[in-house]
């Protein structure tokens, strides 16, 4: 269908389904990388892993292509441990391509795999405990549970390893406390993230999109029944036109004031 799609690419899974409901014809394909980060956490820097899928493909004959993180993980305890996280990954890769799935639109259902990672690290031994996601929550919302959410949301800036090169990106990462009949757990996801040296050109867009995603899981688990603390990234300018790496200077509530 021509003459009444957007102009602009996609940036996320439910652009994708946009299109495809208002009458293109969605091709696509996924491809994964589990790279090496550096993350500048504060005064604790760290070294982790982020579980990237590449999303490329056309609508109506014109190319796209975007990537999505799906978890971190890290040989040590400042998030969820390797071996978990690509568990956590494929939940929400899994609820991804059901959504793709119900919408009509073809999905090779490819999943995130350590076998293929050239990686030294010691595998955590399986606690027994199951990987819980947001999702899992909202469902328990639905069941009749209490659950409510609260989003701790932060700029943070990371060493993004490849090949044969490095490139400093910053992730606009959130750190929900879920608190389920009255126990409380922290979940994180990452929501966007832009290159830094490209900050002036992608910074507002991945902001706007990290605030959808946010916006469509604050509706997830309202009509489940849980309640949510809407909390959302905002751009507030220094005097160098950067923005500030905090959460209390980038993040506003859902009345636009400062939290």
């Amino acid at each position: 269908m021509t003459g009444t799609q957007p102009t602009h690419p996609p940036l996320r899974v439910t652009d994708l389904i946009e299109r495809h409901r208002a009458g293109a014809t969605v091709v696509f394909q996924t491809a994964f990388d589990i790279l090496p980060v550096d993350f500048d956490h504060r005064s604790h820097p760290f070294k982790a892993y982020i579980f990237l899928c590449q999303y490329s493909g056309t609508i109506d004959n014109r190319d796209f292509s975007f990537r999505k993180c799906y978890a971190r993980g890290c040989p040590h305890n400042l998030c969820p441990h390797v071996s978990q996280a690509v568990l956590i990954a494929n939940r929400y890769l899994q609820r991804d391509y059901y959504r793709l799935e119900t919408a009509g639109i073809a999905v090779e259902k490819k999943l995130f795999s350590l076998e293929k990672m050239v990686l030294s690290f010691d595998r955590q031994e399986d606690t027994g405990d199951p990987a819980m996601a947001l999702p899992d929550y909202v469902q328990l919302a639905r069941e009749g549970r209490d659950v409510s959410i609260r989003p701790t949301l932060e700029f943070v800036s990371a060493v993004e390893h490849f090949d044969r090169f490095e490139t400093k990106t910053m992730f606009l990462m959130a750190d929900f406390a879920v608190t389920c009949e009255k126990k409380t757990t922290h979940l994180e996801r990452c929501l966007a993230c832009y290159p830094v040296d490209k900050a002036d050109e992608e910074r507002s867009a991945k902001i706007e999109l990290a605030n959808a995603r946010l916006k469509l899981l604050y509706e997830e688990v309202e009509s489940a029944g849980g309640t949510a603390d809407k909390q959302f990234f905002r751009v507030v300018q220094n005097r160098f036109n950067r923005p500030w790496m905090n959460s209390d200077a980038g993040v506003g509530d859902q009345s636009g004031n400062r939290s």
